[in-house]
């Protein structure tokens, strides 16, 4: 009798799957116009590290510090990176509702492509684990598989910390590469201005448009 007593309270209490959860930190995105972040991304053992800018809708930009003066910009609708070593500018047309590129998917407008082109669900489970082992920073951790190959990523994984902001994303590509993106010391709603993100190569730099894939006409 006493199973059965506690059995419709047990069934009330609302289960927060990771589809919901997702939408939960997706809404609080949708409340950042811009942030500022040091951000480091790591491929084997290529390891970069530069200062992240975005402003909504589609504004982001990198200045590395290592390697130092390199730069990637975009608007949504073009992306620009420029490579000092090389003296070379790569330019790319982005496809429409495109994420652009890995950072850009801690944003409001790329979890909503997230939310749209990938299945969620959690890593192991919904409780906050380390973020790494020994770590005293805790994560919830999500785990998402593309429903379409036309993606970048075949599987994410999206580390949100306790503060509801992505704190890591851990991109696998088609061939099976690791991608890592970590998020340090965001600051929210900076008011950045529009003009950071205006950006002008170097003259002398060679310009190589289209380097990944030509632009649908």
């Amino acid at each position: 009798m006493v199973l059965f007593a506690a059995a419709p309270r047990l069934f009330a209490q609302e289960i927060l799957t990771a589809g919901r959860y997702f939408d939960q930190i997706s809404a609080n995105y949708a409340h950042i116009d811009d942030y500022q972040a040091q951000i480091t991304i790591t491929q084997k053992d290529n390891v970069m590290r530069g200062t992240l800018y975005y402003k909504k809708p589609d504004l982001m930009r990198i200045d590395f510090s290592e390697p130092a003066n390199q730069v990637i910009v975009t608007n949504g609708k073009m992306l620009t990176i420029y490579i000092p070593k090389q003296s070379a500018v790569f330019q790319q047309t982005l496809k429409k509702g495109s994420g652009g590129t890995g950072p850009g998917m801690a944003s409001s407008e790329g979890l909503q492509l997230l939310r749209k082109n990938y299945s969620i669900a959690y890593l192991e489970n919904p409780n906050p684990v380390p973020l790494d082992p020994g770590s005293s920073e805790r994560v919830v951790k999500l785990k998402l598989e593309w429903r379409s190959t036309d993606e970048g990523f075949r599987q994410l994984e999206l580390d949100i910390g306790e503060n509801g902001l992505i704190r890591r994303i851990i991109g696998v590509t088609a061939n099976y590469e690791r991608i890592q993106f970590d998020f340090t010391d965001i600051k929210t709603n900076e008011n950045i201005p529009v003009g950071r993100f205006k950006y002008d190569p170097p003259q002398t730099a060679n310009t190589y448009p289209n380097f990944l894939f030509v632009p649908e006409s």
